[in-house]
């Protein structure tokens, strides 16, 4: 497992290894060539094309992970609730304002989460031994924002209104076990490491994410942990802080994701001992000319190294995914950079 035990050596030093949430994404111009042909649906739906996809970015710039190209919001289309992906970014047909909605809701039989193990058994096949493989899937709260407001920013009225409704308390006991066992075939099919995203994690105040958001995270990491217990689960929040952080003391929860509002040295210094930390470059810092991008890099690799755990936690990723138009040739040059100049010990 690359991120963990057997990380990268120089010249007998240990190096920082690297991915980045998206990094199969519509920058790269090998997905935009099999997206000519092909619908994202298709694209994440068909095993073959997700293999393809994922280990473009590893053959084109030797990320140290791979991580399974699909969406976060498939649990929410084996509710039924309508997931399409015409109109290009993601819309429902069934929306959640009140708990009665919830009664509306059918679990589509006929669907289930196959399609990713196979596709995760293809790219195992394909990757390296010396490349972990990640699953993914999306953090209850996120997926309960995108279910009642068809996104996971902005004001979320709905959404948090429902926290107080008993909305998101009788969706967390349709939702959980669904991502449990999402993961589950995951972990089963060749995934070393599990992710929950948790973008919409931000927009709760620090009492609401302690009171909604904690114990949710925690009985799917237990529970997945159980089943699973040699794979790592990661969970990353947005726009969180380390106050957020530091009340999420879950053991079974084996990475922290962090974005780029929190300082590395700190999140490392304070949560290093319980967690591996992943992140946290800006992903606007990859459109910098290479000599200013090259210059953050060595900032955020200083920061890890002056951390009180030093570099030893650390995985390096940015502070969000890869956004489209980024330069291709910034990308290979960050990870080559990564890989030659990220020595410790």
């Amino acid at each position: 497992m690359g991120l963990f035990q057997n990380r990268p050596t120089v010249q007998g030093k240990k190096g920082v290894p690297v991915w980045f949430m998206r990094q199969a994404g519509r920058y790269h111009s090998h997905y935009q060539g099999i997206k000519q042909h092909s619908n994202f649906m298709e694209m994440c739906k068909n095993p073959d094309l997700a293999c393809e996809i994922t280990m473009g970015p590893i053959n084109d710039f030797d990320f140290d992970a791979a991580i399974l190209f699909s969406d976060l919001l498939f649990p929410l289309e084996r509710l039924g609730m309508g997931l399409s992906y015409e109109s290009g970014p993601p819309t429902l047909v069934h929306h959640l304002h009140a708990p009665k909605d919830l009664e509306k809701l059918h679990f589509q039989k006929s669907f289930n989460y196959d399609f990713q193990g196979q596709a995760t058994k293809n790219i195992r096949k394909a990757l390296p031994a010396s490349k972990d493989l990640l699953g993914f899937t999306g953090a209850p709260f996120t997926l309960y924002a995108y279910a009642c407001e068809g996104a996971h920013s902005g004001g979320l009225i709905n959404a948090k209104q429902g926290l107080y409704s008993g909305l998101y308390d009788r969706f967390l006991e349709l939702i959980e076990p669904e991502i449990i066992e999402q993961l589950s075939v995951q972990a089963t099919a060749g995934a070393d490491a599990v992710c929950l995203f948790d973008t919409a994690a931000g927009e709760l105040t620090l009492d609401d994410f302690k009171r909604f958001g904690i114990p949710s995270i925690r009985r799917i990491a237990q529970a997945l942990k159980k089943k699973h217990p040699a794979t790592r689960i990661i969970y990353y929040s947005k726009q969180t802080h380390l106050d957020y952080l530091q009340l999420i003391e879950c053991s079974a929860i084996d990475v922290l994701g962090v974005d780029w509002r929190v300082n590395l040295r700190d999140a490392l210094s304070l949560l290093g001992k319980d967690y591996y930390i992943q992140g946290n470059l800006d992903p606007a810092y990859l459109f910098l000319p290479w000599p200013l991008l090259q210059e953050k890099l060595v900032d955020i690799f200083k920061y890890a190294v002056e951390s009180k755990c030093g570099a030893d936690k650390w995985i390096m990723g940015l502070g969000h995914g890869v956004m489209q138009r980024t330069p291709e040739s910034n990308v290979r040059d960050a990870v080559k950079f990564i890989h030659e100049n990220f020595l410790y010990r």
